[in-house]
């Protein structure tokens, strides 16, 4: 069962792995007999950090998922998002284009792709002006290898997982090249029942909710790509992208046994009981195509690239909501009412995008482009509901259709000043029309929204090194993020009769400003200070009050204020014993600054009592990773992960602490690579919020995400793995893929 409940933003870590370069040379001859070079694992570029990670023993066996997770600045504390550096969720971009699918879509994508297919990680905290606006919270970009000779490689990889309910996925990947020809493809397939657990509590002294039960979500997924790629002649060059996933999840039930106090007209607190019986039926498809152009205009590098591309998502989604009286044994009797929902949502996007790259001689480039993107939504939604007691019913059938058109063109200049100072300053200018029509809306504000709005959005960064072993940079970085298309959809999830969450098609888009200063010693040592504002942040508010004469909570989507985060985050990797030990460790501390209020729905406009969060909190965050080799060939290692995130603020209260401690053996025979792994060892990583009021009013939520548990993955290679870097690509879609999430 889908439910978002919850909006959290818990912290980020990192890790950095770098070596040393060796070298032997004769003073005396002045001739160079012998090179011996060892390659930097982790390195600082102008505007981003390059993890190489093709021939390293942390890839064997892992999926891009995970070792996404040991990739220096990032880290994951639920299993699903991915974070930089303290940010809230990464921009997933894959050789260059960014993804186009929805959250679930990518994390079965990532969590089924072998890490043996990924040449390297480049992680970008900030942003600059080309990179499209939705990636305010940083870029994982990842390129995959491809074939430099002739033939066919690949490899399969099959993964079973027992944690509540067993858990099955397998892959393949093949890579073909011949002469200018080449093709890379991935097709993967899991089968899985996510299960979460809830407590939720909410009301004042005078009236509450309780609400107990346990989630049972059946998915199977199937999804995969196919890049072909076509040298025309020694300049220009086409390529083609098609991405497909679909996703089923039938007879998902979410079940919740409801414990109602409420105080009568004579001050008597009075308990009932009842017991909501959830089913839902989902199925979800996104296919997407990117075409692209790439035409080289001189020896320097500089280079025209064009793109088009199309997106087509559909979900088809009904839910029935039935509940029952009960007593305090939980057995069931009369039924009180039942809701029925249809919630089909449509997506349809064209792109198309231009980029020019000129490079004059060595210490200047300039970069100039723009893109245009349309989107159409359409939201057919029913809702039925009967009440048995009052004898009453409702059909309120809503269909939201929702178009918006966006045209952006962006300028930079990045000029080299000597071998260590460089910079690079830019502007991205963006414009954005839109309008939302309901057909059937109750309140006449809904039946047309029109949106037109322009933004400026400047970007500058400067990169010193200071020598061969320190290095200095800073970079200002303003953004904006537009709220998913999911968000604007005006419909409610129920979860039971006086708890539910509600969409808005009045949220608007955020205004995001960044600085960050970074400073590294010797490729091991690095120390990353960081200020971000967000301006009308997009989250979801919790609204509760009587209605009736019973307490009622709704989780309102809505802009909530401004928050200001500040970051120091301070760590290194070392190897030891001659890198048979490699400890990657990192801690830092985050100081959220919130400042928000709310008292009306913005879509009844019933008027609650005010709900506010402006407290201020300290996090403390440790994550540590250790990896041994465990013999002199190279075919057994060892890994321990743990992180720790201590409490904070949050838009819905504040966070109680989260950690987890995590396991893995691997074996390397041949072609062949064996992993065993168990996580959240003691079962400590589970999410608790809490709020309380000065009206009074107070809110818990408790989820259980049931992430302790073990898997054991097999992965064959075979064929020819002569691999080079694959041409990175930039999606014409870039701006529109990751809001259907």
């Amino acid at each position: 069962m889908k439910i978002l409940i919850t909006s959290l933003a818990v912290l980020a870590s990192s890790l950095i792995f770098a070596q040393k370069a060796e070298k032997k040379d004769s003073t005396q001859t002045k001739k160079i007999e012998e090179v011996v070079l060892t390659k930097k694992v982790f390195q600082k570029k102008s505007d981003r950090f390059v993890y190489d990670v093709a021939n390293s023993p942390v890839a064997k066996g892992n999926t891009a998922f995970g070792l996404l997770k040991e990739t220096p600045l990032v880290s994951s504390t639920d299993d699903k998002t991915l974070r930089i550096a303290g940010k809230s969720n990464a921009v997933v971009y894959i050789d260059g284009r960014k993804t186009m699918m929805d959250a679930d879509a990518l994390v079965a994508f990532l969590k089924n792709t072998p890490a043996e297919n990924i040449q390297r990680i480049e992680v970008i905290t900030l942003p600059g002006s080309e990179f499209d606006v939705a990636s305010s919270d940083g870029i994982i970009n990842i390129v995959l290898k491809k074939k430099s000779s002739n033939g066919l490689s690949g490899n399969m990889r099959m993964n079973n997982a027992q944690n509540y309910a067993n858990a099955q996925s397998a892959g393949v990947s093949l890579n073909y090249r011949k002469d200018k020809l080449g093709i890379s493809s991935n097709f993967n397939m899991s089968k899985n029942i996510e299960a979460q657990r809830y407590i939720l509590k909410n009301g004042n002294a005078f009236s509450s909710n309780q609400s107990e039960g346990l989630t049972l979500d059946p998915n199977f997924n199937l999804g995969g790509y196919v890049n072909v790629d076509y040298q025309l002649n020694d300049k220009s060059s086409l390529a083609l992208t098609y991405n497909s996933y679909s996703n089923k999840s039938n007879n998902s039930v979410f079940d919740l046994f409801n414990t109602i106090k409420t105080t009568d007209s004579l001050g008597v607190m009075k308990t009932g009981y009842n017991i909501t019986k959830n089913l839902e039926n989902a199925h979800s498809t996104n296919n997407s195509a990117n075409l692209n152009y790439e035409l080289k205009t001189d020896s320097l590098g500089s280079k025209l690239t064009l793109n088009v591309a199309g997106l087509i998502y559909k979900r088809m989604q009904n839910s029935t909501n039935r509940t029952f009286n009960s007593d305090v044994s939980q057995n069931t009797n009369s039924l009180i009412g039942t809701i029925f929902q249809e919630q089909p949502q449509k997506i349809n996007n064209f792109s198309a995008k231009a980029d020019y790259i000129q490079k004059f001689a060595k210490d200047l480039t300039v970069s100039v482009g723009g893109n245009y993107n349309k989107t159409k939504t359409d939201n057919d939604t029913k809702y039925n509901s009967i009440d048995y007691v009052q004898n009453l019913s409702q059909n309120l059938p809503n269909n939201f259709i929702y178009d918006e058109n966006i045209y952006a063109g962006y300028l930079t200049v990045e000029k080299v000043f000597s071998p260590k100072f460089s910079g690079k300053i830019g502007s991205r200018y963006e414009i954005t029309k839109s309008e939302g029509n309901s057909d059937n809306a109750q309140d006449e504000n809904l039946r047309n929204i029109v949106r037109n709005y322009s933004k400026f959005l400047p970007y500058v960064t400067f990169n010193y090194a200071i020598n061969d072993n320190n290095n200095i940079s800073y970079a200002f970085s303003s953004r904006m993020r537009r709220p998913s298309f999911w968000e604007l959809n005006p419909v409610k999830n129920i979860l039971t009769q006086n708890n539910y969450t509600q969409n808005n098609p009045f949220v608007k888009a955020s205004s995001i400003y960044s600085q960050e200063l970074t400073y590294m010693f010797k490729s091991s040592y690095f120390l990353v200070g960081s200020y971000t504002k967000t301006k009308d942040v997009i989250t979801q508010v919790p609204l509760q009050g009587l209605v009736n004469g019973v307490n009622q909570l709704r989780y309102i989507r809505t802009n909530f204020g401004d928050k200001q985060e500040i970051s120091l985050m301070l760590g290194m990797q070392k190897s030891f014993f001659n890198k048979y030990v490699s400890l990657n460790f990192n801690i830092g501390a985050l100081r959220n600054i919130n400042s928000g209020t709310l008292n009306q729905d913005p879509l009844d406009g019933q008027i609650f009592p005010q709900y506010s969060n402006s407290i201020a909190s300290t996090s403390l965050q440790i994550q540590s990773d250790i990896n041994l080799q465990l013999d002199k060939k190279k075919t057994w290692f060892l890994g321990a992960n743990y992180f720790f995130v201590d409490k904070q603020q949050i838009e819905l209260g504040q966070l109680k602490a989260l950690q987890s401690l995590n396991l893995n053996i691997k074996k390397i025979w041949n072609q062949w690579t064996f992993k065993a792994g168990v996580y959240d060892v003691f079962n400590t990583s589970k999410v608790i919020i809490t709020d309380t009021q000065a009206n009074g009013n107070f809110n818990y939520v408790n989820q259980q995400q049931f992430n302790n548990g073990f898997d054991l993955t097999i992965v064959y290679s075979f064929g020819n793995q002569k691999v080079k870097k694959i041409r990175d690509l930039n999606s014409a879609t870039d701006d529109i893929k990751g809001r259907t999430r």
